[in-house]
């Protein structure tokens, strides 16, 4: 990992492998970070040829630091993080692959810098979120975990994730839980800044009555090439919602990937082969 000094005196920690134009920049989930594209760093150049990714910690979360002023954990602060990379890089244009809210993050670019972006790929994310989902997500946001070993974590993950992720082995849960969860004293912590909590329910908290209206995010993509997606078990973009992305976007290219929830890992052949195929368009 590398490191770049970012807005409001953070230093945040990335990756950048490879060689190709455009780059492709990874920003992962709200309590994710760059290592959730282990696997597809790993898996694309199979399916799409040699290519420079580039992956974000963003602030707070993996290596990067945390901020001492929880309130900067946003959108449009972490989005300014990711377009900070780029200039750091000497990168005009780059495709954003946005996994959940790194998903959001693009939008946001697209609203405000447009000319940035080469496409977009929305990994299980839209402008609805569902309210199951927020409700799992909030079950485990920020709160110190139950588990105290990586085995107990990855049996707990598969206990609340299985249904959605039917087929996948004992490897794929103990991924999952060295991703979400650090070794420390005593057992396990999280490994990522636990004041997200606090961020997204002061948020929630300042928010209009039925919530923000994202829309207008996903409208600022219609010049922009966009690939969305979707797992087939998704408890956070139902399948009406991505319908409605793609009649407001017909160019939009919309891709379910089978047996995933929230979120596909994007080593599947279906993803990979989605993926593959939009960024051939992108280089034609």
């Amino acid at each position: 990992m590398k490191r770049f000094a970012a807005p409001h005196g953070l230093s945040l920690a990335y990756a950048d492998e490879g060689e190709g134009a455009p780059p492709l920049l990874c920003l992962a989930g709200l309590t994710r970070s760059s290592r959730d594209f282990d696997h597809f760093a790993a898996a694309l150049p199979a399916f799409a040829g040699p290519r420079r990714i580039v992956r974000l910690d963003a602030r707070g979360r993996g290596a990067s630091d945390h901020d001492p002023d929880f309130t900067r954990y946003n959108v449009m602060v972490e989005a300014g993080d990711a377009l900070a990379l780029l200039d750091h890089l000497g990168v005009d244009r780059a495709v954003v692959i946005g996994s959940s809210r790194g998903g959001l993050l693009a939008a946001v670019i697209a609203a405000t810098a447009p000319q940035r972006l080469a496409g977009v790929v929305l990994n299980d994310v839209g402008p609805v979120i569902e309210p199951e989902g927020i409700g799992k997500i909030m079950s485990y946001l920020g709160l110190p975990p139950a588990a105290k070993t990586m085995a107990e974590a990855a049996a707990g993950l598969e206990a609340a994730f299985g249904a959605r992720f039917p087929g996948v082995g004992a490897d794929f849960w103990r991924d999952w839980a060295e991703r979400s969860f650090v070794e420390a004293p005593g057992g396990l912590a999280l490994a990522y800044d636990p004041k997200l909590r606090d961020a997204t329910l002061a948020q929630a908290a300042a928010a209009p009555e039925g919530g923000h209206d994202l829309w207008p995010l996903f409208d600022a993509l219609k010049p922009i090439p966009t690939l969305l997606l979707r797992g087939a078990n998704s408890d956070l973009l139902s399948a009406a919602t991505a319908t409605e992305m793609r009649v407001r976007k017909p160019d939009l290219t919309v891709v379910e990937i089978p047996d995933r929830g929230h979120i596909p890992r994007l080593d599947e052949p279906a993803a990979l082969r989605a993926v593959a195929a939009f960024l051939g368009g992108i280089d034609g």
